[in-house]
């Protein structure tokens, strides 16, 4: 064998070491006792800024089984002269623009890497750092797990339509109807990646008589990728964007359509969890909806960048007058058997794309056990 091709053996060789101990055990092993899977969650903030995963794994403790692990795609830009020395860290202190930060996508794959085996067992990490109405962003996608195989099980969360965000956005928001993210899905369901998208209802303050135009662009989305699974973030509320009338009839037209049993639902954010438990009337549409299709529900907590546990455990259990009212069965699949169910189909079927397509897996999956 020539010089050339002994480094070239070495290197492959190497590649697919790496890949073996990014990868992790295909199943995870919850801790003894688990309260719920957290099918929402930012480690970073919209400066790029957060504890790491090893203290954040620390923080949530056995109380968690497993969790996503992703960042935040947009960056606050600092105007000097607008803000002076006051350093905004979220997008309501400026008013100057954000923009997609990609760089974000390294660093989870770095943090995540970082962690022992059993560690990296209890994340699914997420693919966020694109531009949805950029026709590269699925791109962007492919270069990322080419580059980190072993690491993502998904895309998201991402925005379209998003209260006060979208307008902030240099060089202008996403839409439904665009291109680049039918493209962005395409690719999302040929590999098998988990998609979870925030996309408001309505715009803010739009009255009732107005949603339905809204509403239809999303399911017409829906119904183009019936072979993507997609979780619908926060059912389609915000801070300002709040239930609609008939909002839970909205979501049970999607759940009752046979051809959009791809698309899911978390119950993620305080400010949800605001909605849902301010009334009775309220709670029991939301939990009578919930125990009719209880497989199409999650549970995340959507905190971002959390220092304290009660910072993080707080959304949970302001979800518990809901919890309550869900037979058991049902709480069983929205704080657990769901995502194990969406988030595992969707670690293997990205595992066996990266097989398929990326050489350092191909290599790794072709080296003998006893050679590892």
């Amino acid at each position: 064998m020539s010089l050339g091709g002994a480094n070239l053996r070495t290197a492959v060789v190497a590649a697919a070491m790496a890949w073996l101990a990014a990868s992790g055990p295909a199943a995870a092993k919850p801790p003894q006792g688990c309260e719920f899977n957290d099918s929402h969650f930012h480690l970073t903030n919209y400066i790029q800024e957060g504890p790491s995963a090893a203290e954040h794994l620390k923080l949530i403790g056995p109380r968690v089984c497993r969790s996503t692990l992703f960042g935040i795609p947009l960056q606050q830009t600092w105007n000097y002269h607008e803000t002076g020395d006051f350093a905004p860290t979220y997008y309501l202190e400026a008013d100057a623009p954000l923009y997609y930060y990609s760089f974000v996508d390294a660093m989870i794959a770095q943090q995540y890497r970082a962690l022992p085996p059993a560690e990296r067992a209890r994340l699914d990490p997420m693919i966020t750092g694109f531009n949805p109405a950029d026709m590269y962003a699925a791109d962007h996608v492919r270069r990322v797990l080419t580059l980190y195989p072993g690491v993502f099980t998904g895309i998201g969360e991402f925005s379209v339509h998003k209260e006060f965000v979208s307008p902030k956005i240099a060089g202008g928001g996403a839409s439904l109807t665009d291109p680049a993210l039918d493209r962005l899905f395409d690719f999302a369901g040929e590999v098998g990646l988990v998609v979870i998208l925030h996309n408001d209802i309505v715009r803010p303050f739009t009255k009732d008589a107005k949603v339905r135009p809204y509403f239809d662009q999303l399911t017409a989305l829906y119904a183009r990728h019936p072979k993507t699974t997609i979780i619908w973030a926060h059912v389609g509320l915000g801070r300002v964007v709040q239930p609609v009338k008939g909002h839970a009839a909205h979501l049970e037209e999607i759940l009752a359509n046979p051809a959009m049993r791809n698309i899911y639902f978390d119950l993620s954010w305080d400010e949800l969890a605001k909605y849902i438990v301010a009334s009775d009337e309220s709670l029991t549409v939301t939990a009578d909806l919930i125990n009719r299709y209880p497989d199409r529900f999650l549970f995340g907590t959507d905190v971002v960048a959390p220092r304290q546990p009660e910072q993080y455990f707080g959304v949970y259990e302001m979800y518990a007058p809901l919890w309550a009212r869900l037979t058991p069965e049902a709480r069983e699949k929205v704080l657990k058997a769901n995502y194990v169910r969406l988030f595992d189909e969707g670690r293997q079927r990205v595992r066996a794309w990266e097989r398929a397509n990326v050489p350092a897996a191909a290599a790794a999956a072709a080296v003998p056990a006893d050679a590892r």
